[in-house]
């Protein structure tokens, strides 16, 4: 039975708007404005940027392969199972990794509500119990907690923007001097983290109406729509703070306390929560089907596709998906997590740019864009490739000792059967 073709370049734009806007933003103000000061807004241009012509990339992709797997699909049509195990390694790493850190973002909006920081580990260690434990009872729970949560995602932050613009102090705006090409990397590095989502988005290819015609179109409505609120967003966070931006733990909520009081960073906060919540509860939804096909596909122990035989869910693996990653949100931070989890994204993107040259033909946006991802992975520590390659040099090894296996077994000659 084949799937339905459904989205159409709303719905996908939707799709994509709705998956990219998460945690990041709520976070990532400070830290690209501890590197670049002032000039923080002109990171997410150049972010924004790079982002574009890589997108330009998974639409020619996208065009001419309409199979379900997006970025993965992509990779292996274009150049064999291998690199196409790859390219689904580096879709799952990046969302376990972005679970994680938005969990921490989550965890300080709860510190910030309740005035506490002391239950951090015990909140996180609740919350992953709870959203495993409803997606264990189905898909349609997961689905409609996602739904119901992430519907006001986008709340908080317009009525941020709507009344910051008024109080924004001009001068806050103006850099000192020009930032040097180093820290521009490394912010924007950081800053890919708040436009992580699309090669999501793309996953279901096979429901999408007139491949061709959709994918680029929704592409281009998605991210004209997601950068023109970030660089809005910055930019009203920036000039209402100033240099005390750099500082802040939750600087969407202290710009929102300056602007219109007490009630608004509470206001903030309970938005942040609930972005947070929404974004957790659909990557819980999703992250744990990578861990479930890798299994069905002998790449993982057998125990990870077992399907709960009541309510019909991989609960394995959403169990042992919910606990790494609540290991990962307690005992490491936001921007560690957010850097690897972009290393591993750049890495997906640069492959998926190599696919769209090999299937389409076109040259200059894979060529432009893998030069901005070589560009932005110089700006990676040797720590950080390191914690990538000890995930990535044991599955290969993995893989390619399970392909030999195969091989080797179905060239075995067939026993006689006893007479």
């Amino acid at each position: 039975m084949s799937l339905r073709r459904a989205v159409g370049v709303f719905g996908l734009a939707a799709s994509i708007v709705n998956i990219t806007i998460g945690g990041g933003i709520f976070r990532l103000p400070s830290l690209v404005a501890a590197t670049l000061h002032a000039a923080a807004p002109l990171a997410f241009l150049v972010c924004a940027a790079v982002m574009g012509v890589i997108v330009v990339c998974f639409a020619e992709a996208g065009k001419r392969v309409d199979l379900t797997g997006g970025p993965y699909a992509y990779v292996s049509e274009a150049f064999g199972p291998f690199p196409g195990f790859l390219a689904g390694v580096l879709l799952w790493l990046p969302g376990t990794l972005a679970m994680s850190a938005v969990a921490t973002i989550l965890a300080d909006a709860f510190a910030g509500l309740t005035g506490s920081i002391a239950g951090r580990a015990l909140f996180l260690l609740t919350l992953f119990t709870v959203l495993g434990a409803v997606n264990v009872c189905g898909v349609r729970q997961g689905t409609w907690l996602n739904i119901a949560a992430t519907a006001a995602k986008l709340v908080p932050l317009a009525a941020l923007v709507a009344g910051g613009i008024f109080a924004i102090e001009p001068a806050h705006l103006v850099p000192a001097a020009a930032p040097s090409a180093a820290s521009l990397a490394r912010a924007t590095m950081l800053l890919m983290f708040a436009f992580f989502g699309l090669e999501s988005a793309l996953i279901p290819s096979g429901e999408i109406v007139d491949v061709r015609r959709t994918v680029p179109r929704a592409i281009l409505v998605a991210m004209i729509a997601v950068t023109l609120l970030y660089v809005a967003v910055q930019v009203v966070a920036q000039g209402v703070l100033g240099d005390a931006l750099a500082t802040e733990s939750a600087p969407l909520a202290a710009a929102a306390a300056k602007v219109f009081g007490p009630g608004g960073a509470t206001f903030l906060y309970a938005g942040t929560f609930v972005s947070m919540l929404g974004s957790v509860a659909g990557m819980t939804l999703a992250a744990p089907r990578g861990l479930y096909a890798f299994a069905e596909r002998g790449l993982l122990p057998g125990v990870l596709k077992r399907v709960d035989p009541r309510f019909h869910t991989p609960s394995v693996a959403i169990a042992v998906q919910c606990a790494l990653v609540c290991l990962l949100a307690i005992t490491s931070g936001f921007e560690r997590l957010a850097v690897i989890a972009n290393l591993a994204a750049l890495l997906l993107y640069a492959l998926c740019c190599l696919a769209a040259w090999r299937l389409s033909g076109v040259v200059w946006a894979p060529v432009v864009a893998g030069g901005a991802i070589l560009w932005l992975l110089t700006s990676i520590t040797w720590p950080e490739w390191r914690v990538l390659g000890a995930v990535l040099v044991p599955v290969s090894l993995v893989y390619l000792a399970r392909s030999k296996m195969t091989t080797w077994r179905n060239r075995r000659p067939a026993q006689p059967k006893p007479a």
